[in-house]
């Protein structure tokens, strides 16, 4: 039997608990689990990052499980965008 780490085992709570409070609207769950495979590349020692994305996780969740929530929003930034943005140092 697989063991997984603490951290792991947080991100498959949250991964749940997002099917739960998805399951009952509509176009959630294809959205809930593109995110979650998408965000499946970061690599394990990038600790900081996933537990960013947790934090993050929990407050949408948060909103998604408010009654008045009927869709998800994104914040999308295009290659043009990406292009005319300085370089940080």
């Amino acid at each position: 039997m697989i063991r997984h780490s603490n951290l792991q085992k947080q991100v498959l709570s949250l991964y749940k608990q997002f099917l739960r409070a998805g399951k009952d609207k509509p176009g959630f769950l294809p959205r809930i689990q593109h995110e979650f495979r998408k965000n499946a590349k970061i690599p394990r020692m990038d600790v900081m990052h996933i537990e960013y994305l947790l934090r993050r996780g929990r407050r949408q969740l948060d909103q998604m499980k408010d009654a008045n929530t009927k869709q998800l929003g994104a914040f999308i930034k295009t290659s043009s965008e990406a292009e005319n943005t300085p370089p940080t140092s």
